[in-house]
């Protein structure tokens, strides 16, 4: 007696080869459901509607089609045992020896804008994870293929080994196609959770899920294996970004990237670049070009930019192209690139150029493995709002410098912490990240602003313990203070401030960053 195999398919790709090769090559008897039957039929193929097979014609508007005895008694019989075998010949049900089922596109349907939870509830699949892992969990007596990219591997197992696959490719389709339920399953728990948030501070239950798009070559470092995984199928964030040319993303370029777009997203409305090694900021500069941003962002700091990440919030034009070939960089990332400057990137072929139109958009949550578990918080995208912000010095600070403040601000809460920014003009004139203690961090970036700190801004992550930090900075000629506030001695701080002549503004909200 031929083979059965069951085919339900959304996606389908491949799908008339391979049911080609199943019935002329193989001698398979094909059965299918609602579309596919009607795409192999129409091939001039033979099959047997799942409804003629079972006797049940589909209901429900087609919600119930393969729940049947007759499909699952053939997908999870076990042909090794007596009694199975015997229910099938008293139930009249043929084993089933291939299952190609892949789900409705429930992330596709969810991505698109303004979509309905009536519409999104549709595109529950019930019946195709029933049978992915009903035909998953019985993998010692057939095959289960849920992606168009197994077919030819399943056909070339069949022609190598006398018409069956090996117990071990069986075996590793199985895994793939939990693999597929689960995440699809997460899917859609992600998605009514977006419906109804929880009104508690973090959910009960978090999952998450991804696909391998990338083999990394390591990981940090070379001894350390690493991949780049994508979340949905639908391709989001950077594994929805163009590389318009250089050498493979490595798993340090992709965290330096996600740092970079994170700084620039915070400047929307003037053209913006942004300088990183190791996640930290080196120059971040605003202008009223491209241009001119990037090469305030580039003097900020020459020497570290060497071998830096840069992050453009416009589309790179022919001259900021010029500049960007200057020196040796890792990667550029911009929301577009014209075609003179393609060409002119073209001579350092090498530097990764990437294409993300939507720099904006990033992750809700942040996630941390540690041992037995991980952590989930909420990202910390709170806008800064200065009409929050509180002046508590003698001196109230002119527009140009509360301008300047914000813009130190919303630097500062992407340097890792103890986080100080140096700022003027727009421009970063020194940083210091990642510091022990407050007053390393100042020092550092005093140290680096030098002479231009004279009527500078400063901008602190966390509050000043002590008025230290403050006296420090008066010394080498800042104008005025941002910080978050909330010392038990902040009015050691005030009081210097008044002493030293300075504005100092609290924000009332802390930007760690570890």
């Amino acid at each position: 007696m031929a083979r059965l195999a069951l085919l339900s398919v959304s996606n389908k790709t491949g799908l008339i080869d391979l049911a080609r090769s199943l019935v002329e090559e193989f001698n398979f008897d094909l059965i299918s459901s609602g579309g596919t039957a009607k795409a192999i039929k129409d091939a001039g193929l033979p099959v047997t509607k799942v409804a003629d097979y079972t006797g049940s014609p589909e209901i429900l508007g087609g919600r119930v089609k393969t729940l049947h005895p007759r499909i699952h008694g053939g997908i999870l019989a076990r042909r090794d045992v007596p009694d199975d075998l015997s229910d099938l010949a008293s139930n009249q049900i043929r084993p089933i020896d291939l299952v190609v089922v892949n789900l409705y596109p429930f992330e596709e349907t969810t991505a698109r804008p303004n979509v309905t939870l009536a519409a999104a509830v549709e595109q529950i699949d019930i019946g195709g994870p029933a049978m992915l892992r009903a035909a998953s969990k019985n993998f010692a007596h057939l095959t289960v293929l849920c992606d168009p990219a197994q077919y030819d591997d399943y056909l070339q197992q069949l022609r190598e080994n006398q018409g069956e696959a090996s117990l071990e490719f069986r075996q590793k389709c199985a895994l793939k196609g939990f693999l597929h339920t689960s995440s699809y399953d997460q899917a859609i728990a992600s998605y009514l959770s977006q419906q109804h948030p929880s009104e508690s501070t973090s959910p009960q239950e978090f999952t998450l899920s991804g696909k391998q798009l990338q083999a990394l070559r390591y990981g940090e470092n070379p001894h350390q294996s690493a991949g780049w995984y994508q979340t949905g199928n639908t391709p989001t964030g950077w594994a929805a970004a163009t590389k318009l040319q250089g050498k493979e993303l490595s798993y340090n370029n992709l965290v330096d990237l996600e740092a970079a777009r994170r700084i620039i997203s915070e400047f929307p409305d003037t053209p913006a670049a942004a300088i990183l090694k190791h996640t930290n900021p080196c120059g971040v500069g605003l202008g009223s070009n491209l241009n001119e941003a990037y090469q305030k962002a580039f003097n900020a700091d020459a020497t570290s930019a060497f071998g830096g990440i840069v992050a453009l919030n416009r589309p790179i034009d022919a001259a900021t192209a010029s500049e960007l070939t200057k020196t040796f960089l890792e990667c550029v990332v911009a929301p577009g690139c014209d075609e003179d400057a393609l060409s002119i990137l073209g001579a350092k072929s090498k530097v990764r150029v990437l294409i993300l139109p939507d720099l904006s958009s990033g992750p809700k949550e942040t996630v941390k493995a540690i041992a037995g578990g991980f952590l989930l918080q909420a990202a910390d995208d709170i806008i800064a709002d200065t009409s929050k912000w509180q002046i508590v010095s003698d001196r109230q600070p002119t527009q140009i410098e509360l301008e300047e403040l914000l813009f130190a601000w919303k630097v500062c809460k992407h340097v890792k912490s103890n986080a100080i920014v140096v700022s003027s003009d727009r421009t970063t004139l020194g940083v210091g990240a990642g510091q022990m203690n407050r007053v390393g961090s100042v020092k550092i970036a005093l140290e680096q602003a030098g002479e231009k700190a004279k009527g500078a801004i400063l901008a602190s992550d966390g509050f000043f313990p002590f008025d230290d930090s403050v006296r420090t900075s008066a010394e080498k000629g800042i104008s005025a203070i941002v910080q978050p506030g909330g010392s038990l001695r902040d009015a050691d701080s005030i009081k210097a401030a008044n002493e030293l002549g300075l504005v100092m503004v609290f924000t009332g909200v802390r930007h760690f960053l570890h």
